[in-house]
């Protein structure tokens, strides 16, 4: 047991399958390329570090995700093994490729629990998928989302990615008009970021420079057109549906609302009573210790009162509803509030504080310029 044994009731879990056929050149997550061998013995890991640490869990979690990697490239009977093993939740997410959708991976997604899937289309423009690195077509984006439908998914997210080099403001409302048609009931519009050291930066830094002063215009777009078609802006980069159901992403919620999370897998990370845990990268050291029972080679790192408060701040302006500042006004400059609400970027409501939607466009530098500690 590595996590405070005192500790129960999380109520959200994260599952990482670092798996994938191929590793995208702006990509910087834990992935494992190929390596079919090791996915069996990687659930079975998996399972295990869930069993040491999962007692700090609710017996009725609210929410489940599975990411990687491409979680629905991993083998059929481990993903199976993986899903047959997890407690019911109220929203069970499966991150997916559109190229791995098939009806069957479908229908064993959809007999063992998964509530939402959240379909990585990123574009739906051939070139900028190939530059990307991606091995889906657009048509394989279309297809995919008509077998989840025809499966039964009644609640499916579609990623989308701007800022891709040689992109054009046509190109981004192309792919907007084409993620429209497909109805889905919630959409996530990213900023493309490449971190230095990938092979992408390399291939294309001076036009990621270019595309870096048009990313406030871009997202001032993505906001605009979706907005203008009902939807949601809930989150910086997110976005739903108007319906009875809520159908925000619960299990990022609980992120961006600070709550505890258990997570585990390779490179996974924990947050649970001001403990962070990262696990270690590595695949093969994950699947040794494991293997001897022992726990995932990791770091902890404890979390004072002050780190908590700046991440509550950071994280909770990124959302549409006020932050309370009740637990966290001492790290707020006062000065830098009435000035960032006097040039109507902020709004302070009895509730708390509210990023307006220039401010929210503005984003980090708004909030940052809210710390005393900036």
């Amino acid at each position: 047991m590595i996590l405070d044994a005192r500790v129960t009731g999380v109520r959200h879990l994260y599952l990482h399958l670092p798996f994938c056929a191929h590793r995208c050149g702006y990509c910087d997550f834990v992935t494992s390329v190929g390596r079919r061998d090791e996915h069996e013995p990687y659930a079975k890991a998996l399972l295990r570090e869930l069993e040491q640490e999962g007692s700090v869990l609710s017996e009725s979690p609210e929410t489940i995700f599975i990411g990687g990697g491409t979680p629905t490239y991993t083998e059929p009977a481990a993903l199976r093994q993986v899903l047959e093993a997890l407690p019911a939740a109220a929203e069970v997410t499966v991150e997916a490729n559109p190229e791995t959708v098939t009806p069957e991976l479908a229908k064993l997604l959809r007999d063992h629990g998964v509530t939402r899937v959240s379909l990585g289309a990123q574009s739906f423009q051939a070139h900028l998928l190939e530059t990307l690195e991606r091995r889906a077509t657009p048509n394989d984006v279309r297809g995919a989302f008509a077998i989840l439908r025809a499966a039964g998914f009644d609640n499916l997210s579609l990623d989308l990615i701007y800022g891709i080099p040689g992109q054009t403001p046509a190109d981004l409302e192309h792919d907007l008009a084409e993620a429209l048609e497909l109805g889905s009931e919630h959409l996530s519009a990213y900023e493309l970021e490449a971190k230095p050291g990938t092979r992408f930066t390399h291939s294309f830094g001076a036009e990621l420079e270019r595309q870096a002063e048009a990313m406030e215009d871009y997202l001032e777009r993505v906001v605009e057109v979706l907005v203008g078609e009902g939807y949601r802006w809930y989150e910086t980069a997110n976005f739903c549906r108007p319906d009875a159901r809520d159908l925000r992403s619960r299990h990022n919620l609980g992120y961006w609302l600070g709550h505890d999370y258990l997570g585990v897998g390779v490179g996974a990370v924990s947050t649970v009573n001001a403990r962070r845990r990262r696990n270690a990268p590595s695949v093969g050291k994950y699947l040794a210790a494991l293997a001897a029972n022992e726990s995932a080679p990791h770091e902890i790192e404890e979390l004072d009162a002050e780190t908590r408060a700046v991440e509550r701040l950071m994280l909770g302006l990124r959302l549409d509803v006020p932050l309370s500042l009740e637990d966290i006004g001492q790290i707020v400059d006062a000065n830098e509030l009435q000035r960032l609400t006097d040039r109507g970027l902020v709004d302070q409501l009895d509730e708390g504080i509210l990023l307006t939607d220039r401010g929210r466009l503005l984003g980090d530098a708004v909030t940052s310029a809210l710390l005393t500690t900036s």
